[in-house]
Parts: C-alpha cells; structure tokens; sequence
C-alpha cells in the first residue's frame, strides 16, 4: 500500500507561479524533486488552457560548476530551450530564497550562455548584473557582412532599419513614433523568423520618452508579445545609447510596469533593477 502511495506522489509535480510585470512564469524546483524537462511537458505546463499556463518555465536545478549557486534553465511555452529571460531571472532569485534554497544575498547562476549575478536589495528590488551584450553579428547570431549600430532589413515588402544585440538571447530592436500603433503583431512574427536570424528573434519595439525614457513593446519568439521582457528592455537601451537617443539610466515603461536599466558602454555590462511577484503554489499531475 505504502509503495503504490509513494507513487501515486511521484506524479506529482509542485510548481510555483510567478510573474515579472506580467511577464508569467511556471517555476519549478529540481533541486529537492525529480523533474525531467521535455518540450511536450513544457507546452503541457505552458498551455493556458489545459495546463497551468504561463510564458516561459523556470527549470531551478542544482549547479554543475563549484563557482556557482544554482543552474537555471528556461523554456517557453512552446517547448523550445532559449538561454536567457531578465524577467524570469528576477523571479529566480525571489524563488530560491523562498524556497529556502538559499539565503545569500548575492546569487551567482550559470545560464546556457554563461553566469549571471543576482543582488536582492533590502526593499526586495532585486538587480540583475545581465553581463556585457554582444553586438558581433556572428555571435548575435545575425547575418551581416560587418558590425553596425544600424542594419536595413527587409520584411512584409517593407525597408527598415533594426539594431541587432544578444543579451544572452538575440534582439532587434526598431524605434518607432508610438508602440501604441506600431504594428507588433504583424512585423514581430515577421522578424522573429527573418532568414537574416539563424536561431530566430526577439522583436523590441522602442519609443523615446526622454533621455532617460523609453516606452517598449516586445514580440518574443516562441511566445508572442508579452507584458515584459527583461533582456528586451536591456537590448532596447543599448540600442538606443548606440544611437545617441537616451542616456543612463534609462527607464523602461512596458504594457506590465517598468524597469530600471543602466549601462555604462561598451565592455560594460548591463544591470537591470526591477521586482519579481509569487501569484501561488500549486502541484500537477503529471
């Protein structure tokens, strides 16, 4: 009887619901439970009509390198992996302690593109070291015959001008008059999938405020628009500071709430400052 009831639990799944300024995620501890991620349970997770539904799972797992606190794995509600989301970073660190799966302040975490370093402030704001962006087109990836803060790119029988940046994951980012017009659901799947991108895109969509003001509407791949993007945000300032159009930092006004973004130029990395909710806990068969 006790061998049939420990089984019966093993199907169960506990997962954590969180969201960055909307942007949703399901989280899930691998450190004190089995978890075996696939693309077919990451689209059940992820469906908003028959799973739980969120934009991307968080996968917490225990780390593979001695330098590290905890690996971190993402995937979006289609079941494909990416290798970074600044959204899904924040509601990591939130998670982990939580959890109590640490109580440092100071998180180090090894993504698919490397590690990143997570600082929960006494005002629970936690700030992201996002690491220096990448805007070699090779390794964006993005082709490109020689590196440029402006590329012309072709889409919808359309001449436009994007900027490419990789924040762990790749962007481009176009500016524009208004994000409440911009045509998001036309051009984002457009880009997203634009030969020119190998591994497909993020489409940021950037409107100048002020010097220190944007307001940004994000197309993410494998997930459509959402309320927030985090490495968006990021990829949007440079983009812009490139372009001599804002100066940190910079505040970025998404359709889910804002986030603070600073960097200090090439070679630098970028730090995003922003907050992370927990909506509720839950377990799913699976």
């Amino acid at each position: 009887m006790r061998t049939q009831e420990y089984k019966h639990n093993r199907m169960l799944l506990r997962f954590t619901k969180m969201h960055g300024l909307g942007n949703d995620f399901v989280v899930i501890d691998g450190v004190s439970q089995e978890v075996e991620m696939t693309p077919d349970l990451a689209r059940r997770l992820g469906d908003r009509r028959f799973g739980i539904g969120c934009d991307q799972i968080l996968l917490v797992e225990p780390p593979t390198r001695h330098d590290v606190d905890f690996r971190y794995r993402i995937f979006n509600q289609d079941g494909s992996e990416v290798e970074q989301c600044g959204n899904g970073a924040r509601c990591f660190a939130k998670f982990v302690r939580d959890r109590h799966l640490t109580g440092k302040s100071d998180i180090r975490v090894e993504t698919a593109t490397g590690i990143i370093t997570l600082h929960v402030q006494r005002n629970n704001l936690i700030e992201v070291n996002m690491g220096v962006p990448v805007l070699e087109p090779a390794q964006i990836p993005f082709q490109a015959e020689t590196k440029a803060i402006r590329y012309p790119i072709e889409a919808l029988g359309q001449q436009l001008t994007i900027s490419a940046v990789s924040m762990g994951n790749p962007h481009a980012v176009l500016v524009v008059d208004d994000v409440n017009s911009a045509p998001v659901d036309s051009l984002g799947p457009a880009l997203e999938c634009h030969q020119r991108f190998p591994k497909r895109v993020n489409v940021g969509f950037m409107q100048i405020v002020s010097r220190h003001e944007i307001n940004l509407r994000v197309y993410e791949r494998g997930a459509g628009e959402t309320l927030a993007c985090g490495t968006g945000a990021c990829a949007a300032v440079v983009a812009g500071q490139l372009q001599d159009l804002i100066d940190s930092p910079v505040t970025v006004n998404l359709p889910g709430g804002s986030l603070k973004i600073q960097w200090s130029g090439e070679d630098h990395p970028v730090i995003m400052t922003g907050n992370a909710t927990t909506v509720f806990h839950g377990r799913i068969r699976i």
